[in-house]
Order: structure tokens, then sequence, then C-alpha cells
């Protein structure tokens, strides 16, 4: 069985214009324009030289976040999940995924009920983490809980910190057995039975990290983080990620990927 890590196609959005005036929960100002294009550009890259192959979708001028395509679908060997953000500008952004999913899935189920953020569902080895937050609601996670059973997959509802923008902004699988997460996050006990790599307090923006292949993906502003990575003997690909950050997203939510058979 390939591991929860192991993928060969990947879907991803390039960024508009709008991109800069992404939600973001801290407030600051915007990311400079280029600097955005630069680092998602990277980041394809990234996946395409780990082995993927990547499916990249045209800008949505109108959504300015519409280039986390993670967080309004989820993707499996078994098929898609259309999600319902949370943040109601993004509610709609799954329509526009809708066609692409169809394509390429067998099935594509409909999150029913409720609103869930894909950067709030961790895949783990054993079962799938939704995280409870402020764009993820109970009756959304047990919506989605339900979907995942149909797919074959275990899920488990998990409550997280009350300043945890999403599951993954805090967390992250690096292998079969061990997760990258903050403290307030590992302190709550959603990770018991793994072993958990704590990232250092003033560097928890480097807690979202994407593993895939035989690689994973770190932001190479966080270098007490890429040295914890290291000694954990990851191979690494450290890319700037300054400026996606500064609207509040991370290497997790910037694809769709899966394994296709």
């Amino acid at each position: 069985m390939p591991s929860v890590y192991e993928f060969n196609r990947a879907i991803l959005r390039r960024p508009g214009a709008s991109v800069v005036k992404g939600l973001r929960a801290g407030g600051g100002p915007d990311p400079v324009l280029e600097d955005v294009l630069a680092e998602h550009a990277g980041y394809e890259r990234a996946l395409a030289d780990a082995g993927l192959t990547l499916t990249v979708l045209d800008p949505l001028e109108e959504f300015p976040d519409a280039i986390f395509v993670e967080d309004p679908a989820l993707v499996f060997p078994e098929g898609a999940i259309l999600l319902k953000p949370g943040a109601p500008s993004r509610e709609a952004e799954g329509e526009y995924l809708r066609s692409t999913l169809d394509a390429l899935f067998d099935q594509v189920l409909d999150l029913p009920a409720g609103h869930a953020d894909g950067g709030d569902v961790l895949v783990l080895p054993d079962k799938v983490l939704i995280g409870l937050s402020a764009r993820t609601d109970r009756e959304g996670a047990q919506a989605l809980a339900a979907l995942l059973a149909r797919l074959g997959y275990k899920a488990e509802v998990a409550a997280t910190p009350a300043e945890v923008l999403h599951l993954k902004t805090a967390s992250s699988l690096l292998d079969e057995e061990t997760v990258l997460s903050t403290r307030a996050l590992a302190a709550t006990g959603i990770f018991d039975g793994y072993r958990v790599i704590e990232v250092p307090a003033e560097e928890e923006g480097g807690a979202n990290v994407l593993r895939v292949n035989d690689r994973v993906i770190a932001g190479a502003g966080h270098p007490r983080v890429l040295d914890l990575l290291d000694g954990h003997g990851l191979k690494l690909v450290a890319l700037p990620n300054s400026a996606i950050a500064a609207i509040d997203a991370g290497f997790t939510c910037m694809s769709l990927r899966w394994r296709a058979g």
C-alpha cells in the first residue's frame, strides 16, 4: 500500500492579480504581487520535481483566495469531495473546481451541510483528522466524516486551540509515525500515538510543511524548523513563502494531491 504522502498527480490554480487582497486573520499590508507569483511558481516547480503530473488552472480574479485549492475540495484515489469553506467570500469556490474534478475522478461528493475547509483536514495513516475552527463548524465536520466513510476512510473530529486558523496551519504529517506540530496543538492530545516534533515558539509559522513522496517542502524563512526536519533525516526542499504567508496560507493548501492508479 502506498503511504498517504505518496502522490503522482496534483491540481493547482495560478494566482490572479487580486491575490494580494486575500483574507488574513492578522491584518498587515498587502504582499507584493510579483513575490506571490514567484513563490507560487517555485512551489509548482517543486511539485513537478517531486514527480507529480500537474493540472494547472487559470486564475480566478473574482476570488482572491482561489489559489488555495485545498480549502474548497479534498481528493483521494477513491474520489473527490467538494467542501463549503467557512469564509463567506470563499463559499462558491468549489463550483469552479467541479468540472476539473469530474474529469479526473470517478465520483465527486458534495458536503451536504455545514461548513468545512480543507485546511482543517489532516490525513494520517490510520485516520483523517478534522479540526474544528472558525472556518470548520461541527455540522460541517460531521457531514464530512460521513462522506469520508463512503470513500473508505475513518474520520475523527478534533477541537483545536482558539488561535489556530486551520488544523494544518499548526501541524503537518512528516512520515508514517511522525507529526510536526505547535506546542499548543500537540498539548490537546489529538496526536496521541504519534511521535510529535514541536516547532519552536518563535517559528510557529513554519509548522505547515508538505511531505510529498521522498521529500518535505518547508519554508526557507524558518531555519530552526529546517534544522529539526534535517535532523529527522528528511530530504528538504526549502522554499521562500513569506508573501504567501502574508495572506494566511501555507504549502499544503496550494494544491490538491493524490495517487492515481
